[in-house]
């Protein structure tokens, strides 16, 4: 079997369709390109201990990696306890959202990771010091480990108004 010369012939209309739906096609493309992503880093919190970025925005949603309650300076925990290093880490996410000209009352989404559930309620405590009015949106779960053995990690997403 052999096709020879074969001429498609597309009314006006299916053109017209086509036209546009291109023209959308470009129109997306453009907005994606405006909101590209920045990274944030400060030195007023711990530097990474593995492979990431502190913080990544994207237009006007900032995405904070984990922390822990690491003191910036020396690298070392804030203290063997929770309380320590669960005031450390709330002063890290301050800190990098503070870089990236954000504040605690932006966050709308925390993730919580401690190493013991019997914390729970000694980590509310300290919690809502850090979001006394209109908290976010929050999970908390118990983990085996959390890098350097610390007590808690905290990861969040603010979003800029």
């Amino acid at each position: 079997m052999k096709i020879e010369n074969f001429t498609f012939k597309l009314p006006l209309v299916s053109l017209i369709i086509i036209g546009v739906f291109s023209s959308c096609i470009e129109v997306e493309t453009e907005t994606s390109t405006e909101q590209q992503k920045k990274v944030i880093n400060t030195d007023k919190a711990p530097a990474s201990v593995g492979v990431y970025s502190q913080a990544i925005q994207v237009g006007n949603t900032l995405y904070l990696s984990g922390q822990i309650g690491l003191i910036p300076e020396s690298r070392e925990l804030a203290g063997d306890d929770l309380n320590s290093q669960t005031h450390q880490t709330l002063n890290n996410i301050k800190a990098v959202l503070e870089e990236a000209g954000f504040a605690m009352s932006d966050v709308v989404k925390a993730q919580v990771f401690l190493d013991d559930m019997d914390d729970y309620g000694s980590f509310n405590d300290i919690y809502i010091q850090y979001f006394p009015e209109n908290p976010p949106a929050r999970a908390v779960v118990e983990v085996s480990r959390i890098p350097l053995d610390a007590k808690v990690e905290i990861m969040v997403t603010a979003v800029k108004n």
